[in-house]
């Protein structure tokens, strides 16, 4: 039976084996043995707290989802124009906590396995349109909505391929260069427009 009081704890210490696992495998082929073993419980009681394998993944993919929309919170509470509204939008996604080798290969086999699942699929709706909104409520005050709109796509898709990228690199992320690469990207786009940066 699982101790009172340690549900919490042991519910959050298999998320954090499942991204584990996940990392060093590179995919979610991963099984539920594996998953307890990295977390220091056993097979039952992973499968106590979460039943399938799909279910664990799900809540890890929602765990990750709730970070990074919290990070990204605290990373607005701060500003106070709409281009470093943008830009810190952006520099959440690279920051030490989210741009890691074991959070990038979790990003990565989420997308694949969005390909096969419609629950993790509408979970990554839930991500686009959180970075859509986000990243919209600083660029519609320095651009008309259409070319903010595309503006926004541009920057979602080159964070989206820079995790991509560096999933299939041997080498640490490179969080100062990816956030430099979408900042120019951003830039080429204001000045284009004549918008005030």
């Amino acid at each position: 039976m699982p101790k009172i009081g340690m549900e919490p704890k042991r519910r959050r210490a298999l998320i954090d084996a499942t991204i584990a696992a996940i990392g060093e495998r590179g995919s979610i082929d991963v099984t539920m043995s594996e998953i307890a073993g990295l977390a220091g419980v056993s097979s039952a009681l992973a499968h106590h707290y979460f039943g399938a394998k799909t279910d664990l993944l799900q809540a890890t993919m929602r765990h990750l989802l709730s970070e990074l929309g919290a990070d990204c919170r605290a990373a607005l509470a701060g500003v106070t124009t709409p281009r470093q509204r943008v830009s810190a939008v952006i520099a959440v996604n690279f920051s030490e906590k989210q741009f890691r080798p074991d959070i990038i290969a979790a990003w990565l086999a989420f997308y694949v396995e969005a390909q096969r699942s419609a629950a993790t699929r509408r979970l990554l709706r839930v991500y686009a349109r959180r970075l859509h909104s986000n990243l919209m409520s600083g660029l519609t005050a320095l651009l008309d909505r259409p070319a903010a709109a595309r503006a926004a796509e541009g920057i979602a898709a080159m964070i989206d391929g820079l995790y991509i990228r560096h999933a299939l690199k041997d080498q640490p992320p490179d969080a100062a260069a990816a956030i430099a690469l979408v900042e120019d990207y951003l830039e080429t786009r204001l000045q284009d427009a004549g918008a005030p940066r």
